[in-house]
């Protein structure tokens, strides 16, 4: 039903509907109720005609009070198809609590102000903005360098500085558990089954390489032993200095303070080599970087190690002008062991040792032709930089930084699952499937 006048009409509008890849489940039920109310008589409009091309007969009889309602219908159709040329934007809206660097601080003075949509829910387009928007692509496309959040910054781009359309929100596109009382007027939910796809991961299976430098030797590390170090098998702390109390590893790359490339190729060389137990799963993350590696564990039950698999949460760079995807280095990197062995083969290395690691492997993998693979469960920034609604139906596996933050608190609150290294099996049991 075109938004507007819900009690009266028949629907002739017709939209280009998003299904994000999470388990989204569609209601067909046309007697449910809700802000959306539909009339027994329906029309139906062949996509492949044009409205012109439809002569509508609506019967009535000489009397005044059919006289009257045939009048309604008449005046109720050509509403619809008025409607049918505006633009349309539709979703879950989601909000910033507090400006923030993932969103590139936009509207830092009231965040809250600008919505844009959940893709776990689904969204719309009408084909009018559909149309609109495939021209405009094509003339003026998007801007940013950095593709960080994408639903953030196709609402941004449909906006277009208050010339275009703000989302309009749909209660019936919800996040709600399909089991939930709450959905039963959702017309999406999502699945509340677990993201197991066997057994999990063995943590003898996945190394675990953390980067520090000798000046967080006393800051960032004892945060992690306080943490999620007690639930990985194999790990070892990579920095410029040895320090046999930690005790890190020097790798003989001198520490930068921009990128971390030199470090990253050296851990992965290291990795191959007989210096390490073999594992299947290589994990790297920042000394300042939070995770759960048993939900990790339960993740990667999901992914076949023999295949080149780059695994985490994925940035784009110049994807508008044959640029390539990144898996950012902060939420954690998660290579399958075919995927070093790969691309150490292929020759790709550092422009310098300050390079952005993330992105320089971004390149290689691209080069390649070797996909990286998205997960929303790992995060880049801290729990404070999202929209509450979307970390409600989330459970995550990593945030990162410990800026302006108790790191601790956040661990425990958002990624601790008890007080064993055992997978909970509350998760295996609810954890809403979200790969």
């Amino acid at each position: 039903m075109i938004p507007g006048n819900p009690d009266v009409g028949h629907t002739v509008a017709f939209y280009l509907i998003f299904l994000s890849f999470l388990p989204v489940n569609l209601a067909t039920s046309n007697s449910r109720q809700g802000s959306q109310k539909q009339n027994t008589e329906e029309v139906f409009y062949d996509s492949q005609l044009d409205l012109r091309e439809i002569v509508f007969v609506i019967q009535s009889q000489s009397n005044s009070y059919h006289v009257r309602q045939a009048e309604r219908r008449r005046e109720d159709l050509l509403q619809q198809t008025q409607s049918l040329t505006q633009e349309w934007f539709l979703g879950k809206p989601l909000h910033d609590e507090e400006s923030t660097i993932i969103h590139h601080y936009a509207f830092a003075e009231n965040p809250s102000i600008f919505k844009y949509p959940d893709f776990s829910a689904a969204w719309a387009l009408s084909f009018p903005l559909v149309d609109r928007l495939a021209n405009k692509v094509k003339d003026d496309p998007l801007k940013s360098d950095f593709t960080i959040d994408l639903k953030h910054e196709v609402a941004l781009y449909i906006w277009e500085n208050g010339q275009g359309p703000r989302l309009t929100g749909v209660p019936e596109l919800c996040t709600e558990s399909e089991a939930s009382q709450a959905a039963q007027h959702c017309a999406t939910t999502l699945s509340n089954l677990s993201p197991l796809c066997g057994d999990p991961v063995k943590k003898e299976e996945i190394f675990v390489a953390v980067k520090t430098c000798k000046k967080f030797h006393n800051e960032r590390v004892p945060v992690v032993k306080k943490t999620w170090e007690r639930d990985a098998s194999l790990l070892e702390y990579y920095s410029d200095h040895a320090d046999p109390t930690i005790p890190t590893i020097d790798l003989g790359v001198p520490n930068t303070e921009r990128g971390h490339c030199g470090k990253t190729f050296a851990i992965m060389k290291r990795y191959v080599s007989e210096a390490v137990p073999k594992t299947s799963w290589l994990l790297v993350v920042d000394d300042d970087t939070l995770i759960s590696l048993p939900r990790l564990q339960m993740l990667l039950s999901c992914y076949d190690p023999s295949e080149p698999v780059c695994l985490g949460e994925r940035y784009g760079y110049g994807l508008g002008q044959g640029g390539y995807s990144y898996i950012t280095g902060g939420g954690g990197m998660v290579f399958s062991r075919t995927a070093v062995m790969k691309l150490l083969a292929s020759g790709c290395k550092c422009y310098s040792d300050d390079a952005p690691d993330d992105m320089v492997l971004g390149m290689c993998f691209n080069a390649l032709g070797l996909p990286v693979t998205h997960s929303p469960l790992f995060h880049q920034a801290r729990p404070e930089d999202y929209s509450r609604e979307f970390l409600n139906h989330q459970v995550p596996i990593s945030f990162h930084k410990h800026w302006n933050i108790d790191p601790i608190a956040v661990f425990n609150r958002w990624l601790k699952d008890g007080l064993t290294s055992e997978i909970p099996q509350k998760f295996m049991k609810s954890t809403k499937e979200e790969l």
